[in-house]
Parts: C-alpha cells; structure tokens; sequence
C-alpha cells in the first residue's frame, strides 16, 4: 500500500507501485540462460519464453535494448486459482521479464501483493499463492546474485 502512497505523493511512478524489480550488473545473457535452471530449483514450469526485442524488430520496430519474457507457473496453484477466481486467469501465467535499463540487467515482475489481498478471505488458497509468490521473489533475487 506504502507504494500507492508514494504515487498519490508524486513520489513515485506507478510501475513503480505495481512492478517488483531487481537489478544485476551481470550481463543480460548470463541471467536469461539462469532462468529454466532456477525456475525447476523454485517450483515453477516454464510454459513459454519469447525474446520481445526480436519479435518488434521481425515486424519492423527494432529496439536498442534485449528483452526476454518468460511465462511460468506452478501447476497446482493455477487450478486452485482457476477453480474459485476465474477472472484471475487474466494475470495468470505468472510473467517474469530480463530487460536491460541504464546500464543494468533488470528481473521484473508483477507485484502480487495487492491481488493476494483480493483472496484473503479462502485461506489455503491465500496460502498457496503466498508462497508461490515468495518462491517467485526467491527466484529473481538469484536471478539477480
């Protein structure tokens, strides 16, 4: 919420209340070749994975920096997700990006905690998608050692 705050203050932007990030001065590279590695160490299936600077630049809009977008999941929380909120599906699979910014490796995803509130009240799904979402956090952080 504090992040919220800092927006309504103009003390920050509102990828910044809505995004989690860590940044690495490790090559772009070296952490996207990481990343199938330490999604099996933490849990998740790696469904899919896209270099987004390559398919801009196929259709005629190249960019200056690689970004890489990877969709992964843990299979058991998704059905539980999908079976009591339907409408989560919108934020499902769970997005994990590798971009380069100002000179850095940046691991970015969704900030989870503001949906996690919105299931508070089904307390082994709150669970379930708690610790999803502290593997998740787990898996940037070494992402970004």
């Amino acid at each position: 919420m504090w992040k919220f705050l800092k927006v309504f203050f103009g003390l920050g932007t509102m990828t910044d209340a809505i995004l989690l990030k860590n940044e690495t001065s490790r090559g772009i590279e070296e952490v996207a070749s990481r990343v199938s590695d330490l999604c099996a160490k933490f849990g998740f299936s790696l469904m899919t994975s896209y270099s987004y600077h390559e398919i801009v630049a196929s259709k005629g809009f190249p960019i200056e920096r690689q970004v890489f977008v990877y969709k992964i999941c843990q299979a058991k929380v998704a059905s539980q997700m999908l079976v009591a909120h339907p409408d989560f599906s919108v934020f499902m699979p769970c997005s994990l990006s590798v971009y380069e910014e100002s000179g850095k490796t940046v691991v970015a995803t969704m900030d989870m905690g503001l949906l996690l509130s919105a299931i508070r009240k089904d307390p082994d799904l709150y669970s379930s998608a708690s610790n999803l979402f502290e593997s998740l956090k787990k898996l940037m952080a070494e992402l970004a050692q």
